[in-house]
């Protein structure tokens, strides 16, 4: 077996471990993390219906985004509906046979990769030439943006310039899947090597990042909270139990 046939495939046991693990404990920690107060952000939504709403544009359109800077807006959709795109034109490599979806998506995942870099390329401007965004961003940032920024850029020169053997990849990833530790060769070429590796170091910093804004937002009590704080009282659940356990609370029940 050729070492790096091995090693990248390791790699890739790896990283998938560490992605869904930490995923997983960060979605656990957002999920019994109080919240001792009332806080949605203002107008908010008077119903669980509303505030299902509200979150479904706050995912699919980025609503409070577009209220904010128009700009900022239009470079992360654009980044984000690309990315869709090209994720969903990836399956193919996941899956035989290959779904009628995921088929029809290959010509526009392999375009959308122009539009992700587009979009990912005015959100670095914005991080470099922004003020007040500048100021408050971390080397962590950037690093999120180069990672992102070198998989679409090898990911384009794979797929209009130096070429690779699909087929033979392909096989590779599904004998991962299919924990077949005979593993199929995969190609080495220069190109694809970079991809994967930024695309490894990419899965492993994930749950560590600030890229976790995915499944937080769901998490957010400023848009997660029916606003009916005159109807009813918001007691955390910690709270309760404090108050029933708290001397005072017995010598009042006692009296």
């Amino acid at each position: 077996m050729e070492f790096w046939t091995a090693f990248y495939a390791i790699s890739f046991y790896f990283a998938t471990f560490i992605l869904l693990f930490g995923l997983g404990y960060k979605v656990y920690q957002y999920a019994i993390t109080p919240a001792p107060l009332k806080i949605p952000t203002t107008p908010a939504p008077l119903t669980t219906g509303g505030v299902v709403i509200r979150l479904l544009s706050e995912v699919v359109f980025f609503r409070s985004l577009f209220r904010s800077n128009k700009w900022i807006w239009l470079f992360a959709m654009i980044f984000h509906l690309a990315l869709w795109i090209v994720l969903i034109r990836h399956l193919r490599y996941f899956m035989d046979p290959v779904w009628t979806l995921v088929v029809l998506a290959q010509p526009f995942g392999k375009y959308g990769s122009f539009l992700m870099l587009f979009g990912l390329l005015g959100l670095l401007m914005r991080r470099m030439f922004v003020t007040r965004i500048c100021y408050i961003s971390a080397p962590s940032d950037y690093l999120m943006l180069f990672l992102l920024l070198t998989i679409g850029i090898s990911g384009v020169l794979i797929s209009f310039v130096t070429r690779t053997d699909i087929v033979q990849f392909k096989a590779f990833i599904l004998s991962l899947l299919c924990f077949d530790f005979n593993w199929q060769t995969m190609p080495t070429d220069a190109m694809l090597l970079v991809h994967l590796s930024a695309v490894i170091l990419l899965m492993i910093v994930f749950p560590f990042s600030k890229l976790l804004h995915a499944p937080g937002i769901f998490f957010s009590p400023t848009r997660n909270q029916v606003d009916n704080p005159r109807e009813k009282r918001h007691v955390a659940p910690w709270a309760v139990k404090e108050f029933e356990t708290s001397p005072a609370s017995t010598t009042t029940t006692s009296e």
